[in-house]
């Protein structure tokens, strides 16, 4: 097969419909809108969402501001789990500093969780926000410590 032989299949393309074009030709004199009304005049119709008469559909819908319910009072933590902990050797302080230095932070300004998944080898000294519980378990079976900072947002 060759680019000059594709065609589309049989049925999928249809002549334009010429309306308006006399009688003989079908669609003649109201070409196909029927008489009168506003559907029969240019440019008429009505809106999107017309409902004739009734409450638009959107309209009866529960007020929301935006794209649904959001807190106004969100903490939204950096989530850094173990398994991204691995490059630290042990006994190293792991703080927002350094969590930022390694480049582990989206957002540095806010405060920070260290979740559960992965494994940890070494002892870590973490010092963090917000920590799991399967996330401290692992920490102090290795040999490590926790220690959770206040954070400047309230929970």
């Amino acid at each position: 097969m060759k680019l000059h032989d594709l065609k589309p299949n049989e049925g999928s393309k249809k002549p334009r419909k010429r309306v308006g074009r006399g009688i003989a030709a079908g669609q003649g004199k109201t070409a196909g809108r029927g008489t009168k009304g506003q559907g029969a005049r240019a440019g008429g119709g009505t809106r999107l969402y017309h409902q004739g008469g009734n409450l638009p559909f959107f309209r009866r819908l529960p007020f929301l501001r935006g794209k649904g319910f959001t807190p106004l009072n969100r903490v939204r933590y950096n989530e850094v789990n173990l398994d991204q902990l691995g490059e630290f050797k042990s006994k190293t302080p792991i703080n927002p500093e350094t969590l930022g230095e390694a480049r582990l932070l989206s957002d540095p300004r806010n405060p920070i969780v260290i979740l559960g998944r992965g494994e940890v080898a070494t002892a870590l000294q973490v010092s963090v926000h917000r920590i799991s519980k399967a996330a401290k378990a692992k920490i102090e079976a290795a040999g490590g410590s926790v220690e959770i900072i206040p954070s400047k947002v309230s929970k």
